[in-house]
């Protein structure tokens, strides 16, 4: 029984390396963490200006330099120790949430400060997660690789779950600018594990100043690796073209009978694709013996297009829900794959731009998405604009599929003896 209940349960054997548990054990907190500072700065938007298309402000401030410093992040990663970039970056996001803080506390009552603080938080944001990805799979061996990236997924899904309701339950209790204190208090925890992390410098010796060039080098090394091309690629279509979340308050109002100023409805829409993806983050046992990682991306792919479309023409609340439920544990399973992927095919001195881009796409996609979706419900309606997004993804997909065929053929490197035993 405990070997069956082994095979299914998360893959805890990259737990037993100590780097890998230090990022994993920081990764929760700031997870946790960053989700109440993502709470905390619309709230305080919405509260100095009453105007929602202010709060829609953080997008563009938060999107623009998650772009930028996310690929020069990523280079950046590539020429300098590692573990040095992650303290200078978890300092600079602790700083900044502390500078939330303290704005919000003496009351100054600016939203062009607290869009500004937002701005250089995700730039810091953006130049640590490639970092942190790009340090995994300097110290877990490639066939753990994609139990890692479970166990990280998982950890982030249930920041994204519990972040925010976190941040509801604390807020009538201890105000808006204490979340911000929490945040910075998570990010102190966070530099002490990253502390003891040993150095990562680059594997050629050579640390020197990160340009533009290399960045550049970056999309040149991606345009020649049509597996880690393709796996971008089919991430765009299966985000742009089936991320409807953009939809979820109309759905709900419209045709799930939320009253207008909210309801049950939309906290389950909202709620349903994080808790698909976090229960396949807790089953992910079997992740680490798939060996054909591109089938599984695309499999995965196939399936959240038909649950979109399935979401799309469903009339009950609640069957709306266990199609976005199966949605996000496919997107979970893709990501999973993806991103053992691209730490397994890139090479090191490439890792860290390429995670850099990877991040870009994962964060920009359902932003892109957004607009895409909302233009779309505008001119057809939400039943066709997401149902027919779920048709375009599984169309997209057999042509990325048909143009890139090496991604489908791609498998994971051999497994070696398991040192972490």
């Amino acid at each position: 029984m405990r070997r069956a209940v082994g095979s299914v349960v998360a893959d805890r054997r990259p737990l037993r390396i100590p780097a890998f548990r230090r990022l994993w054990v920081s990764s929760i907190v700031t997870a946790v963490g960053s989700q109440l500072t993502a709470v905390a700065v619309p709230k305080q938007i919405f509260d100095l200006t009453g105007s929602s298309a202010y709060v829609g402000l953080t997008g563009v401030f938060g999107f623009v330099p998650l772009v930028v410093f996310g690929l020069w992040g990523g280079a950046i990663a590539d020429t300098v120790d590692r573990r040095v970039l992650l303290l200078v970056s978890n300092v600079g996001i602790a700083v900044t949430a502390l500078l939330l803080w303290a704005q919000a506390f003496v009351q100054l009552g600016s939203v062009w400060v607290v869009l500004g603080l937002l701005s250089v938080n995700q730039a810091f944001f953006a130049i640590n997660m490639p970092t942190r990805q790009a340090v995994v799979a300097r110290v877990v061996p490639p066939h753990l690789l994609s139990s890692a990236a479970a166990l990280t997924s998982t950890v982030m899904t249930f920041g994204a779950v519990f972040g925010p309701m976190m941040a509801g339950a604390l807020l009538p209790f201890i105000g808006l600018s204490t979340l911000y204190v929490v945040d910075t208090v998570a990010l102190v925890a966070v530099l002490w594990a990253v502390w003891g992390l040993p150095s990562l410098p680059p594997l050629s010796g050579q640390v020197r100043r990160a340009g533009w060039r290399d960045v550049v080098g970056g999309f040149r090394y991606l345009a020649t690796q049509k597996v880690l091309l393709a796996s971008f690629v089919v991430d765009i279509v299966a985000m742009v073209a089936g991320m409807p979340r953009a939809l979820f308050p109309e759905l709900a109002e419209r045709t799930f009978g939320d009253p207008p100023g909210g309801g049950l409805a939309l906290g389950w829409l909202y709620a349903a694709l994080p808790l698909g993806a976090l229960l396949i983050g807790l089953l992910s046992g079997w992740a680490h013996r798939v060996s054909r990682h591109g089938v599984a991306v695309v499999a995965a792919i196939g399936v959240w297009g038909v649950a979109m479309v399935g979401f799309g023409l469903s009339s009950s609340l609640w069957v709306a829900v266990c199609f976005l439920a199966l949605g996000g544990a496919a997107d979970m399973v893709s990501a999973i794959f993806r991103q053992a992927i691209l730490q397994t095919a890139a090479t090191d001195e490439m890792r860290g731009r390429m995670q850099g881009a990877f991040t870009v796409v994962v964060a920009g996609g359902p932003r892109v998405a957004d607009l895409t979706h909302g233009w779309a419900a505008a001119a057809v309606g939400t039943t066709a604009a997401t149902s027919g997004g779920g048709v375009l993804v599984l169309v997209g997909l057999v042509v990325a599929v048909l143009l890139l065929p090496a991604f489908w053929r791609y498998r994971a490197p051999t497994e070696t003896a398991d040192t972490t035993t």
